[in-house]
């Protein structure tokens, strides 16, 4: 089912409630996260309501079990990335920071499968996107692993990364690579805007 329409599904009297004692257990294991990971999800835009997508997305990840949203950047926007100019929309990009219990593989899964609730399509590379849900880097792992390289192989290289986690954790450490301030000075913020305009909620 879309994201879109859960506001829709919750109306709908054919659709079960889920037992409060099923969501209390949820919510007490999502309280105590036994010796969670941080990890860093960075997020991206540009088709449809962007801003609204972006919400969306950190939406869900707050409602996965075992996973608590803690920092949430400004919204930035980007020109599209390996393409020709003017030929997609602009992006809209955020990043956003979790604690969570669940393994790196269980982290891409979740991912992919909020790319999929907002039609994501994989046509072609480089291609415009509703939303791309991306691991930047998972606590200190480093892992060349090619299902999921971490960190993330091209972060470093980019503002748009590199712009808004910067904002939310200024002394953050990019595994492998130093200080993502080193980094952010060294790539520039050519092609990258801060939009003071838009802002996105950290979920209660």
């Amino acid at each position: 089912m879309s994201l879109y329409s859960q506001g829709a599904a919750q109306s709908d009297p054919t659709v079960q409630p889920v037992p409060a004692s099923v969501v209390e257990q949820v919510d007490a294991a999502d309280v105590t996260l036994n010796n969670p990971r941080r990890a860093v999800i960075a997020l991206g835009s540009n088709l449809g309501n962007r801003l609204e997508t972006l919400q969306g997305a950190i939406d869900a990840l707050e409602d996965t079990p075992g996973l608590r949203v803690k920092a949430v950047s400004p919204v930035y926007e980007t020109e599209p990335w390996g393409v020709d100019p003017d030929s997609q929309p602009s992006y809209f990009n955020a990043v956003v920071v979790v604690k969570t219990t669940l393994p790196p593989a269980s982290l891409l899964e979740r991912g992919h499968a909020i790319e999929e609730a907002f039609d994501r399509v994989r046509e072609e590379r480089w291609g415009p996107r509703t939303i791309d849900v991306d691991i930047v880097a998972y606590a200190d792992v480093v892992s060349d692993d090619p299902v999921l390289t971490l960190p993330h192989p091209r972060a470093h290289q980019r503002a748009f990364v590199l712009a808004p986690w910067h904002d939310v954790d200024p002394a953050a450490q990019l595994p492998g690579h130093g200080a993502v301030a080193d980094l952010l000075s060294g790539v520039g913020h050519e092609g990258v805007l801060a939009r003071a305009d838009l802002e996105l909620r950290l979920p209660e």
